[in-house]
């Protein structure tokens, strides 16, 4: 968080906070009232000032205000860095660790990282792809399909590398996915909590 922000939050503890304005999408950009964020020096506030909350409510903290993000998908959006060595965040993280690996019910590669679930960008998926194999051997579509038509929660025969580290790669509907990686799509109010029905000047 940037300094303004922390000392904006020492003076104003208590503001109460925003639901229904701010979201994600699948390709990274923020969103307001669903219309994108376009501006340059909002998008990177926004990105310096991204965090979560003991609930797995994902938020921006605009100065003292907290406004929370609806996603598209996950928290994180990954692409593939500009020198294809690893992977990025949305909001300009570098991914040095992966935990878990899951692929949806569509094809969606969504990978557990240091700073949170991320889905990886459809048009970087043959990056991934590249990496991951069965038995030692380079997937083709049958090994794919096979592994999308099992039930959530299953493993499956592939595995991705990433870095130093071999994960196996799991099946898990885009249903399941904010309960098994604790975040919320929709944050919502808690009882007693105070919220704004419009964000700070």
């Amino acid at each position: 968080m940037d300094d303004w922000v922390l000392k904006a939050l020492q003076r104003w503890p208590n503001v109460p906070a925003l639901f229904g304005w701010l979201g994600l999408d699948r390709r990274g950009r923020w969103l307001i009232q669903g219309e994108t964020i376009s501006h340059a020096r909002i998008v990177e506030t926004i990105n310096r000032n991204y965090g979560v909350d003991a609930h797995g409510r994902w938020y921006f903290q605009n100065g003292p205000q907290r406004g929370y993000i609806q996603l598209a998908s996950t928290p994180l959006i990954l692409f593939v860095a500009e020198d294809q060595s690893g992977l990025i965040t949305h909001n300009q993280l570098p991914v040095t660790r992966v935990d878990d690996a899951h692929l949806d019910e569509e094809g969606a590669l969504v990978l557990l990282t240091e700073h949170g679930a991320g889905e990886l960008i459809g048009s970087d998926l043959p990056w991934a792809l590249e990496r991951m194999s069965s038995h030692n051997r380079a997937i083709d579509d049958d090994t794919l399909s096979a592994a999308l038509a099992l039930p959530s929660g299953s493993q499956t025969n592939i595995t991705l590398s990433f870095a130093s580290t071999t994960l196996p790669l799991r099946r898990l509907d885009f249903a399941d996915m904010p309960a098994t990686l604790a975040f919320e799509r929709q944050p919502t109010p808690r009882e007693g909590e105070k919220t704004a029905t419009k964000a700070m000047d």
